[in-house]
């Protein structure tokens, strides 16, 4: 009997791959529990691993990556206006 594809929320993922990591229980126990397939809660339990250094980043590296994109747009910005303007200066100077 297939139960179709289900949707876990962030909250109960994170849940369980942090009962994994605790290792109270094996993940045989964790998948019976809660009516999972081991190798999914490992993948949860990886995942987690992986992205745990987001949690103490800070805001500040953040901004800085948001300030350098908005800075490259404007600087593209600011190319494409003077291409623009020499192009129209160019076209001035035939009616002179």
């Amino acid at each position: 009997m297939n139960k179709g594809q289900r949707r876990h929320s962030a909250q109960f993922k994170a849940k369980v791959a942090l009962e994994a990591l605790e290792g109270e229980k094996t993940t045989a126990e964790l998948a019976s529990q809660y009516s999972l397939h081991p190798r999914q809660i490992q993948m949860w339990r990886k995942q987690l691993l992986d992205n745990a250094t987001a949690a103490f980043e800070s805001d500040a590296g953040k901004a800085d990556k948001d300030w350098q994109a908005e800075k490259t747009k404007l600087f593209a910005q600011i190319g494409q206006l003077k291409v623009e303007r020499d192009f129209l200066e160019q076209g001035l100077r035939r009616f002179k």
